[in-house]
């Protein structure tokens, strides 16, 4: 069925009689309903805002808090979770969609996870004064890279690829800390950011150090990967979490060699973890990685107080890192 709603994109989200934000990625959906319910609030200050769980529908909820009033104040109805809908909400929505009620706007949250609420959704697609906005999940360090330079480019600013590759690395699984640290940037510099700028400002988080020396070192770029790890430990970086964040993308390599074409899901990654590694594993043995994975033991024992001195341990392992896994001659 091609549908007759509006297809809009969640950061242009704007108020409609009927607004659909489907999708699976939370984030997305939280910032598109926030952006019309202030819109609304500044179009009049009076809007009343109600909030409706879809599981605990009741029949006639929707008909009389959209019922017109005798003052006629403009209403927001916000139903989340319409894939776990009642069956009275399908109903009384599919009703709400022949005849919607002039001052109201109305807001419904279906994440994707199941093909609960069909008939609703259907109708809502099938209807031309509805707008769809579709939150798709982040899967693919792609979409990532996407994502933050969406956000800056929608604020009208520039940013070079280094300074976004910088803040993947420094917030790799959360897209709310993600953007937030984009809004800081874009409050506090007034200039195109780039990787020195952010590193200013998130250089001293464990992972941004951990990253920069795991990335150098499967580049291959060992004097680089050393000098690195070196300034992380002499700011006072302790080695037991530098040695959990390069260990991951060792154990993700891992999980992939002789696998490649496994999904995402099945190895309990990330889609954009997954296609990382799979970058990462270039010119890599199965020798080469058994021997880093032997050195990420003896490295993360010693960072545990297994051994006096961790930083040799360290410095060894990054250095077998760098050389793909084969012990470098003198």
């Amino acid at each position: 069925m091609v549908s007759k709603a509006k297809q809009v994109d969640w950061r242009k989200a704007s108020p409609a009689p009927v607004v659909f934000v489907s999708g699976p990625e939370e984030y997305f959906a939280g910032r598109a309903i926030r952006e019309i319910r202030e819109n609304l609030r500044k179009q009049d200050e009076s809007l009343e805002i109600h909030e409706i769980d879809a599981a605990d529908y009741s029949s006639g909820t929707l008909l009389n808090i959209t019922s017109p009033s005798l003052f006629a104040e403009p209403r927001l109805v916000i139903i989340r979770g319409v894939e776990k809908c009642s069956d009275d909400l399908i109903l009384d929505g599919i009703d709400y969609l022949s005849n919607p009620t002039a001052d109201a706007t109305l807001i419904l949250r279906h994440n994707g996870s199941s093909v609960r609420g069909k008939k609703l959704v259907d109708a809502i697609r099938d209807t031309e004064f509805a707008i769809e906005i579709a939150c798709a999940d982040i899967k693919k360090d792609a979409d990532r890279q996407a994502f933050v330079q969406g956000e800056f480019t929608h604020a009208g600013r520039k940013v070079t690829q280094g300074a976004v590759r910088a803040l993947l690395d420094a917030f790799a699984d959360d897209t709310a800390e993600l953007a937030a640290a984009c809004s800081q940037l874009l409050l506090d510099s007034a200039e195109s950011i780039t990787e020195e700028i952010v590193d200013r400002y998130y250089g001293g988080r464990v992972e941004t150090n951990a990253f920069k020396v795991a990335d150098a070192a499967l580049a291959g770029r060992s004097g680089e990967a050393m000098a690195l790890l070196r300034h992380a430990l002499a700011t006072g970086a302790d080695p037991v979490p530098l040695v959990a964040a390069i260990s991951m993308k060792i154990r993700q390599m891992a999980k992939i060699f002789g696998n490649r074409s496994a999904s995402a899901a099945s190895l309990g990654m990330a889609p954009w973890q997954l296609d990382r590694a799979r970058k990462d594993l270039t010119g890599w043995t199965d020798d080469g990685l058994a021997e880093a994975i032997k050195a990420m033991a003896t490295a993360d024992a010693a960072a545990k107080g297994a051994e006096r001195d961790p930083v040799y341990s360290l410095e060894k392992l990054v250095n077998l890192i760098s050389h793909k896994g084969i012990v470098p001659t003198k």
